[in-house]
């Protein structure tokens, strides 16, 4: 909204003091990180005690997960509206509104939000961590996805020196790695956005073990949209430029910010957990992110923990199936060392060591090219 009131006001830009200063993605990314962590945490405490009175006994606990988690009986759930109400008014605020990947990204976030939220609903009226059927939300999960690829491609930015990117998968190490899919890249897109909202989904399992790697990952891909969306930066990395992209950085900003106000209040022991409604909501981001910016492999290595997690509950069941045996005590595998023995703060700060080295090695992709 104020980059929409800068544009419209140019006279105005040389009698208020700083006005100017919307014209830079830098500064609009700095002060929507600020705006969704200030709501976030300003939300916090008045919601999460309207959320104890409307759920009552609060998220269902799985009888067969470790016992140490019985304590957190009670504790609500639905906490991702304090994050996704963050980034929504950040990115309202001093996002560019014309700017086609950013209503995408956020409409995709949204949606999945809301997907979360009734899933979070059907498991505390019906007092049970199954929800929704995993196949109900798959198809839904895929359906959004697939729409928001086929929007990219449409209507994304084409850079002049590569017309078919949008319909192509670009491989980190080098700019010659170009792989053209056609149509079939719309699969890929929906795989990529839906996978990953559910390899987070998987993660969201201790407090903050999922939402600091979000932020990490965020963080590096703040850096990849700005980086991406110059045409100076990309010709000197050797990556493609994709026109537009760079303001998807405000969005990578204000999930941060959310995420900070957030774990003001999950940080053990965690007085409200994200729930469906946030780890669906901000692996789609993500994921959604990386297909605009074409970077989706690349989200692979940043978000590694998440995809190493979604790998330990497929081995989980395969192995189960075809063998009667299970490879790890339980799945998802932060389970498997809490079964082990480890404390859950072990456990959550050497997954989130994990994470900042992986968020860094997938920026180290840029420049080794």
């Amino acid at each position: 909204m104020f980059y929409w009131l800068f544009q419209q006001t140019s006279e105005a830009q040389s009698y208020i003091p700083g006005w100017q200063l919307l014209q830079f993605q830098t500064v609009r990314t700095g002060l929507s990180l600020i705006t969704a962590m200030i709501v976030a945490v300003a939300m916090g405490s008045r919601f999460i005690r309207w959320m104890r009175v409307k759920q009552g006994k609060g998220q269902p606990i799985r009888t067969d997960g470790p016992e140490s988690h019985l304590s957190k009986r009670g504790t609500p759930t639905m906490g991702g509206l304090m994050i996704l109400a963050g980034v929504l008014v950040a990115t309202l605020l001093w996002g560019d509104l014309g700017n086609v990947y950013v209503w995408v990204v956020m409409g995709v976030t949204a949606a999945y939000g809301l997907l979360g939220f009734v899933d979070d609903y059907s498991k505390v009226t019906k007092q049970h961590h199954g929800g929704l059927k995993g196949s109900q939300k798959l198809l839904v999960q895929f359906l959004i996805a697939g729409l928001a690829t086929f929007v990219l491609v449409r209507w994304g930015g084409v850079p002049p020196d590569a017309p078919n990117l949008n319909t192509s998968v670009a491989f980190p190490f080098s700019r010659q790695w170009l792989v053209e899919l056609g149509l079939f890249y719309l699969v890929f897109g929906a795989v990529t956005i839906a996978g990953f909202s559910n390899a987070v989904n998987l993660t969201d399992g201790l407090d903050g073990l999922a939402v600091v790697p979000v932020m990490m990952a965020a963080g590096a891909f703040g850096v990849i949209a700005y980086l991406v969306g110059r045409f100076d930066y990309t010709q000197y990395l050797q990556v493609h430029f994709v026109p537009g992209v760079g303001e998807l950085a405000v969005i990578c900003a204000a999930l941060i910010g959310g995420g900070m106000g957030f774990l003001w209040y999950n940080a053990p022991p965690a007085k409200i957990f994200m729930g469906d409604t946030g780890s669906l909501a901000l692996g789609g981001a993500l994921g959604t992110i990386a297909v605009a910016t074409k970077h989706e492999i690349v989200l692979g290595i940043v978000g590694g923990l998440f995809v190493a997690e979604a790998l330990s509950v497929m081995v989980q069941i395969a192995s189960f199936k075809l063998t009667g045996k299970r490879v790890f005590r339980m799945a998802p595998i932060h389970h498997h060392y809490e079964k082990l023995g480890w404390a859950e703060s072990t456990v959550v700060i050497r997954f989130w060591i994990i994470a900042a080295m992986l968020a860094l090695i997938g920026l180290g992709t840029l420049k080794l090219r």
